[in-house]
């Protein structure tokens, strides 16, 4: 299967600038293509996975793809999809989180290449910049690029204005020194993308094999943008979301969702997710679509060993085995869950529900004692005059309350 019909059967494709020119290509050379990535945040969240993966795809293909940091395009602003100016990070701000980009990056997409804008931007003067690149774009041309036109009531400044121009001479640059032939980016990403195609045809010739492609809009089967929970962003950084999160997020998918994930992010083969398929109908309750979509996603985003530890976690939490659990899974296993700083020293069962924010009252901590309720770290206390000494459990850093079978609450020892 060419790999632009397997984007299409995967629902990847959503604006090309050449199908069957771009199909012919890929047929019959290995290309180099890029998606570029600015520095707006020190994470990449899942949001951004889906266009590098897509990259991926084409690297298993045998092509090469290139990763472009937006040290210079970051540093001004992007106005797609924006109501208003982004505030201006300082250069320290943008440095930082190149540094941080580049290395989670170069750590999910090993093979990739990586370059950064700011290393040819910043060589150019404003004249040349005006003379050679100003020269070449129509400004009612860049008027009407949606990314443009949609901020015209708002306002636009002049700074973000000429986004499209500094992105354009990315694909220009990559062109002349790497051939880079395709880029792809998301769909609100089309107006600069075609700008860049027509740049290389005004400076290199309309003869100049280029092309680009938009990945849609990730929608749930609501109509819901994907990628967001409660919380907020799902990040790529295990700092910002652990393993385990990871995992769940993935696992909790619905059912009417989780074909369309194993197609855009897992390299899952169509009969293996055919398979898959069949079964979300005849036994949705195992929920093994789920399961091998957070397996793949989590594996290629974070290793074989932390998918391990997010099962580990998964199975202890289902079976309430609390103390399986080391100090760094608890860690993972509660964060976000209620929690609460209690004074590292022995304290009554009575008071430490309290202190936890499990129960209001006295009388309700008690009463939840006494009917069996209560766990603390896995096991079942039935004595309100029990004293619980901190530094028993999980290095002395936590105790993990159950209360019922599934409230569970985090006593952080300070």
């Amino acid at each position: 299967m060419n790999i632009i019909d397997e984007l299409k059967w995967r629902g990847l494709v959503n604006q090309t600038s050449d199908e069957e020119g771009l199909k012919k290509l890929t047929d019959k050379d290995e290309i180099s293509l890029y998606c570029g990535m600015d520095p707006t945040g020190d994470s990449m969240h899942i949001g951004h996975l889906l266009p590098f993966m897509t990259l991926q795809r084409f690297a298993n293909a045998g092509n090469h793809p290139y990763i472009v940091i937006g040290g210079a395009t970051g540093s001004i602003g992007d106005p797609s999809g924006k109501k208003a100016e982004r505030p201006m990070q300082t250069m320290d701000q943008v440095q930082h989180n190149v540094d941080a980009l580049s290395a989670q990056a170069n750590r999910i997409f090993p093979s990739f290449t990586m370059v950064n804008n700011y290393d040819w931007t910043a060589q150019i003067g404003i004249l040349d910049f005006l003379r050679d690149y100003g020269k070449l774009f129509n400004v009612n041309t860049m008027l009407n690029k949606e990314i443009v036109s949609s901020r015209l009531e708002t306002g636009i400044s002049f700074t973000e204005f000429t986004y499209q121009i500094l992105q354009s001479l990315d694909f220009l640059t990559l062109y002349r020194q790497y051939n880079v032939q395709l880029q792809v980016g998301g769909g609100d990403q089309w107006g600069n993308l075609t700008a860049g195609l027509d740049l290389i045809h005004k400076a290199e010739g309309q003869e100049a094999e280029v092309y680009a492609l938009t990945i849609p809009l990730l929608l749930k089967s609501d109509g819901t943008k994907f990628g967001k929970t409660a919380g907020g962003a799902v990040w790529l950084d295990a700092k910002k979301t652990s393993p385990y999160e990871f995992y769940q997020f993935w696992f909790n998918q619905d059912d009417k969702d989780v074909i369309n994930l194993l197609k855009k992010f897992t390299f899952l083969s169509k009969a293996e997710i055919d398979e898959l398929a069949e079964k979300v109908q005849s036994q949705p309750e195992k929920r093994e679509a789920q399961r091998k979509l957070a397996e793949e996603v989590t594996t290629f985003v974070h290793g074989e060993d932390a998918l391990k530890v997010a099962e580990k976690i998964t199975e202890v939490l289902f079976s309430g085995e609390i103390q399986e659990l080391s100090t760094e899974e608890v860690s993972q296993a509660f964060n976000g869950v209620p929690s609460a700083e209690i004074p590292n020293e022995e304290i009554n069962l009575v008071d430490l529900l309290i202190a936890a924010n499990v129960d209001k009252s006295k009388r309700q901590a008690r009463e939840d004692i006494q009917n069996g309720a209560i766990r603390i770290n896995g096991e079942k206390l039935t004595d309100t005059t029990l004293n619980i000494d901190p530094k028993t459990s999980f290095d002395g850093k936590y105790i993990v309350i159950r209360r019922g079978k599934k409230k569970y609450f985090l006593a952080i020892i300070k």
